[in-house]
C-alpha cells in the first residue's frame, strides 16, 4: 500500500456551515471536557496553559536556557487572545566544554543566519539546517499526541494541526506560501507524480512503512502535513520519501538503538529531491528519524532541509 501524490488540495469548509456546525454542537475542551471556543477544542484555562515552544536552538530546537517569551501569529481560533505567551523553559544543557559550553550555560550562544545554535550543534552540526517546533512536548501534549498517534483521536490530530498552522505561519509566508491552488498543485500529467520543481520549500510528511500504515490506518504525519499544506499555501509531495524497512517502535529505544534502527530505513523514489524541503512529523525526541530522512534527502539532491515538528521532548 504505498501513499499517492496529493493532486489537488482540499477545498475548506465554508465558514457558514462551520459556525452552524459550532452552534449546533457546542466545542468541548479536549484536555478537560469544559466548554471550548468557537472554532477551537480548548478551553481558555486549557489554552492558557498551553506549552508553546519558546526561544530555541535553531539546529535541534530544544529550549534555550534563558530567553524571552515571544508571540504566537494568531488564527481564526481566538486561543491567541489567551495564550500569546510561549513557555520556553528549558533546563540547563550538559557541560559542553570550551568556549561554545559556557557561551551556552549563559544563554550567549552564537548565531547562524536562522538563529541561535546550541553547544552541541556547533561541534557536531546536525544534517538538518533548521528545525522549529509548535510545542513542548509537556502536559497536555504528552496526552493528546498519543492519542492521535496510537488511537485515532483524529479531533486532537486537528488541534494539533491548527496550532502548528499557528506557529509556522510566518515561516510560511516567509517561504512563498499563501499561493493560489492552482500554483500550489502539480500540473496533471505524465510529470505529475515527480516532486514539484520549485524555489518555494516543498512539505514531505516522514513516512511509515506500509505494514504499519496498514495496521494503524493512517498516517499521523501526513494527516498534520495536509491542514498544514492546506493553510500555509504550501506544497505537499507525499510520494518521494518512503520507508524501504519496518523498523521497531523508536519509543522503546535508546539513542544509539535508534539511530542503528533506522539505518537504510528510508529511500527517495522519482527522480531529484526539490532543492528546499520541509520536513513534517508530530513529535521529536533524538532527531534520529529525522536527521535518517533528511540524510536520504541530500543525497537525493536537497539543498536545504527544514523540519517542523508538533512537539518537541525537552532534555530532563
Amino acid at each position: 500500500m504505498t501513499q499517492t501524490v496529493n493532486r489537488s488540495l482540499p477545498i475548506p469548509v465554508d465558514s457558514l456551515w462551520r459556525r452552524l456546525g459550532w452552534a449546533l454542537w457546542p466545542a468541548r475542551c479536549l484536555v478537560c471536557d469544559e466548554a471550548a471556543e468557537a472554532g477551537c477544542d480548548l478551553c481558555p484555562a486549557c489554552a492558557a496553559d498551553w506549552p508553546h515552544a519558546g526561544p530555541a536552538c535553531a539546529r535541534c530546537a530544544l529550549p534555550l536556557p534563558q530567553g524571552n517569551p515571544v508571540q504566537m501569529p494568531g488564527d481564526e481560533c481566538t486561543l491567541a487572545a489567551v495564550a500569546d505567551t510561549a513557555r520556553g523553559r528549558g533546563p540547563d544543557r550538559a557541560d559542553h566544554g570550551g568556549q561554545a559550553g559556557e557561551r551556552h550555560r549563559r544563554g550567549a550562544l552564537p548565531f547562524a543566519d536562522d538563529g541561535p545554535v546550541c553547544g552541541d550543534c556547533l561541534r557536531r552540526p546536525p544534517p538538518l539546517d533548521r528545525v522549529r517546533a509548535a510545542c513542548l512536548y509537556r502536559p497536555p501534549l504528552d496526552r493528546l499526541l498519543p492519542r492521535f498517534k496510537f488511537h485515532r483521536d483524529l479531533a486532537a490530530g486537528r488541534l494539533l494541526a491548527t496550532m502548528m498552522a499557528r506557529a509556522f505561519a510566518e515561516a510560511g509566508a516567509a517561504a512563498g506560501g499563501h499561493r493560489s491552488a492552482e500554483a500550489r498543485a502539480p500540473a496533471p500529467g505524465p510529470d505529475c507524480g515527480r516532486a514539484p520543481d520549485t524555489a518555494a520549500p516543498v512539505l514531505i510528511p516522514v513516512p511509515l512503512h506500509p505494514a504499519r500504515l496498514r495496521r494503524r490506518g493512517y498516517d499521523q504525519a501526513l494527516e498534520l502535513a495536509r491542514p498544514l499544506a492546506r493553510r500555509l499555501g504550501l506544497r505537499l509531495y507525499d510520494d518521494g520519501l518512503r520507508r524501504s524497512r519496518d523498523t521497531a517502535a523508536q519509543s522503546r529505544l535508546d539513542a544509539r538503538q535508534r539511530r542503528r534502527n533506522l539505518r537504510d530505513a528510508f529511500a527517495w523514489h522519482g527522480g531529484a529531491a526539490p532543492a528546499q524541503v520541509v520536513l513534517v512529523d508530530d513529535v521529536m525526541t533524538t532527531g534520529a528519524t529525522l536527521h535518517a530522512a533528511a540524510r536520504v534527502l541530500r543525497r537525493a539532491g536537497a539543498q536545504r532541509i527544514e523540519a517542523w515538528v508538533c512537539a518537541r521532548v525537552p532534555l530532563g
